[in-house]
């Protein structure tokens, strides 16, 4: 797929993701729920917006320079986080106006949720179409390795082989899965169904696991895929050259059979107990 078609497809994709998912945030608890339209969501929080696309009729132009401040914005908050990022600092990259910014995003949250909303939904299909197709060639052969592949081996392989946007927007979500405020609630609860589809896949696998077992050891995958994702060069360092953090290709392979291990040596010893038979 051609950059401009992933940016094409991740604008569509994105209108769909406001259409169907919405985070209630509430002492802390986000409650998923399914919204109507897009508008239903945004009046009850904030102003609606464009999430990425010019207004209508606006022309090839503005949809160019809405691009640009995704790119721009996705680029900055993927150093420096939501709050070391001004929406003017956003369009001096962007080189537009600050009022445009304001006027397709509304604010700086509209468009944070924007920026990771834009590639989200293609990065859902893809990693849940490698759970179909591995489930339809295994059948019953599951195995942890695949599991754990068909869960991570899209994300490497999109942040290996994808332009700079693409890795921008996965040291962005690697920030993200590590804020525990509300700032990015939303979309990451958009990618739980892919880890609990990983969890049956696993349990398939693992029959006797305890599925809080199972729930920890993703816990220290995700960890894992995190750093991997966020390329911060200390491997380099502190592997005097021998290792790189920026090797996904080496990456992929260890990292499967490492977390694969994992599951398998910590759910073995703290398998189910089943009772005795009298």
């Amino acid at each position: 797929m051609s950059d401009k078609n992933d940016k094409s497809a991740s604008r569509r994709a994105s209108q769909a993701l406001t259409m169907h998912v919405a985070d209630t945030v509430s002492s802390g608890n986000t409650k998923r729920k399914v919204v109507k339209s897009p508008a239903s969501a945004s009046s009850a929080k904030r102003k609606k917006t464009t999430v990425g696309r010019p207004r209508k009729n606006s022309g090839a132009d503005s949809a160019a320079a809405a691009d640009r401040i995704l790119d721009a914005a996705e680029d900055l908050f993927s150093k420096r986080g939501f709050d070391g990022v001004t929406m003017r600092e956003v369009a001096q990259l962007a080189n537009v106006d600050a009022a445009l910014a304001h006027y397709y995003f509304a604010s700086k949250q509209g468009l944070f949720d924007a920026v990771l909303e834009r590639r989200a939904e293609l990065v859902f299909s893809e990693r849940m179409q490698a759970f179909d197709d591995y489930e339809a060639k295994a059948g019953k052969a599951i195995t942890v390795e695949g599991a754990v592949a068909a869960f991570i081996v899209p994300l490497l392989e999109r942040a290996r082989n994808g332009d700079v946007g693409w890795k921008n927007y996965f040291r962005l979500i690697a920030l993200v899965n590590n804020d525990a405020s509300h700032v990015a609630l939303s979309i990451m609860s958009y990618f739980d169904p892919l880890v609990h589809r990983l969890i049956a896949l696993v349990k398939r696998a693992l029959p006797d696991a305890r599925e809080e077992e199972l729930f920890w050891c993703f816990h220290f995958l995700t960890g894992s895929l995190t750093l991997a994702l966020s390329r911060t060069g200390r491997l380099d360092r502190v592997s005097g050259g021998r290792c790189k953090s920026d090797d996904l290709a080496s990456i992929e392979p260890r990292m499967i059979d490492y977390c694969a291990a994992g599951f398998r040596r910590v759910c073995a010893e703290r398998r189910e107990t089943k009772p005795k038979k009298r």
